[in-house]
């Protein structure tokens, strides 16, 4: 509740908050998007791994254009979580676990709502996934409370979870376009495990509902409110969120087999074209110089060692894993960002940073500070952004599994309280042998892949980092108070 008053007073105009950057040269706020893509590996893109089978042009020019940043991580290494780590600066496992209904606290100070208090027009096209008050049923013109236009955006058009969780249909605002009356069954694509090809679950449809143009209509909705936006006097911020490369893969005609990646790399193409849609909305519109742009995935691929092994590609590069795991292919991530003039080009940052960090970091941009209880686990990026030198910015980060295994990373140690991969690799879980070692360290400086577990040659980095991941979970925030 304090972060909601907090927010109707900035909002009035009866709260000044201090300003602690310029955000540009000439001081004018930037307008900013924030592109996820969604189940998109770190080895897909060729400027994260020049092994990659896919081609992507968009993201080379907007690589070459920015700053790549190759210590990148989602809080998760699944959807929901790390949404609502983008949404709130937490760490996932502070929240309430629900199966229905929003999972984002009423007062919660969000990144759109942070922005939206700096005089920006806010709007979110795409995967929302953090749920609605009614979704799985909603009636004609049902109100859907508690989604994106409750906590910050001024206009929301997308779907309320992954392309492959029934019911389908479009949201407007916080209502349903057309509600899910009509039903449709389960499908899956030959020669691809269940969960892969153009899988969908079976379940509730809106009339005239096709899967397959979900992502081109996300894509020209972000274009047209580029277009409209940049016509006000306010800054802007569009949060395009993919529901691609996620299943089902679904390439439209123009782009069946432009790729030997066969569905996925199809699929990621057009997640390639929706970045150069968005670029040339931008030149377009002359509005390039003053817009951060920033590229991301929510977590891992699905992709299993017989799919690299048939087309000769790893989507995840060289790191360990998948979706759903605790080593890095969960949740490495690539992290493209371009602001010209005020981020280098074709620069490249060490620095480890999470998708938790862009709520402080928006508020140094918009020359804010946020109220103790928001961004608890937030740390401000810019310095990074911006290439000047620091020190680490992050005391330390943790990633969460999809069973819930909460990996710590400090500088180049990586501890996993586990043993398995914790998600969709198999092993996920195992057991500890008999006065056997009970968890994974790794030292990512030397072993990227995490092949060698020196669990038991480094006992006090395993107690220090246990100490301090204990210390995170007691504790209501990693992030120090600015």
């Amino acid at each position: 509740m304090k972060s909601l008053i907090l927010s109707i007073l900035i909002f009035a105009g009866l709260i000044t908050l201090p300003k602690a950057y310029s955000s540009t040269s000439n001081n004018k706020k930037p307008n900013i998007i924030f592109l996820m893509a969604d189940d998109m590996g770190y080895g897909d893109l060729q400027s994260y791994n020049t092994e990659s089978k896919i081609n992507t042009p968009h993201l080379a020019r907007l690589a070459k254009e920015g700053r790549r940043f190759t210590d990148a991580h989602s809080p998760a290494a699944v959807c929901v979580p790390t949404r609502y780590g983008l949404m709130t600066g937490r760490y996932p496992f502070r929240m309430k676990t629900s199966r229905r209904g929003p999972l984002l606290e009423p007062d919660r100070l969000t990144l759109p709502s942070v922005l939206k208090n700096a005089g920006y027009e806010t709007a979110m096209i795409g995967k929302w996934h953090l749920g609605v008050e009614h979704e799985k049923n909603p009636s004609a013109n049902q109100q859907l409370s508690g989604g994106p236009f409750d906590h910050g955006f001024d206009f929301f058009y997308g779907i309320p979870a992954s392309l492959d969780i029934p019911p389908y249909y479009w949201i407007k605002n916080d209502r349903p376009v057309s509600p899910p009356s009509e039903k449709i069954g389960d499908n899956n694509t030959p020669g691809w495990t269940r969960i892969q090809g153009a899988f969908w679950r079976g379940g509730g449809i809106a009339p005239g509902y096709k899967h397959i143009d979900v992502l081109p209509i996300i894509r020209d909705k972000s274009v047209e409110f580029i277009q409209t936006a940049v016509k006000s006097n306010k800054p802007f911020f569009l949060y395009t969120a993919l529901p691609a490369p996620h299943t089902p893969w679904l390439p439209t005609k123009r782009f069946e087999g432009q790729s030997s990646v066969k569905d996925y790399g199809d699929f990621v193409l057009m997640v390639d074209e929706v970045v150069g849609r968005l670029l040339a909305a931008l030149d377009k519109t002359n509005s390039a110089n003053n817009t951060l742009f920033v590229f991301t995935s929510d977590n891992g691929p699905v992709w299993y060692p017989q799919d690299v092994e048939k087309y000769k590609h790893s989507s995840v590069g060289p790191l360990r894993g998948m979706k759903g795991d605790a080593w890095e292919g969960g949740h490495r991530m690539p992290f493209i960002a371009r602001w010209p003039g005020n981020i280098p080009a074709d620069s490249e940052s060490k620095q480890i940073i999470c998708h938790t960090d862009m709520i402080a970091t928006v508020a140094a941009i918009t020359g804010q500070k946020l109220p103790s209880n928001a961004g608890e686990d937030s740390y401000n990026l810019l310095p990074a952004l911006l290439g000047k030198k620091s020190k680490p910015i992050r005391e330390a980060t943790v990633h969460q599994s999809s069973r819930r295994y909460l990996a710590i990373r400090q500088g180049q140690w990586k501890l996993i309280p586990g043993l398995g991969s914790g998600g969709f690799s198999k092993p996920s879980t195992l057991k500890p042998k008999k006065d056997g070692i009970k968890g994974q360290l790794y030292n990512l400086k030397n072993d990227i892949g995490e092949k060698n577990n020196l669990y038991a040659k480094h006992p006090k980095v395993v107690k220090r980092l246990t100490s301090l991941l204990e210390k995170y979970k007691s504790e209501t925030r990693s992030a120090p108070i600015n």
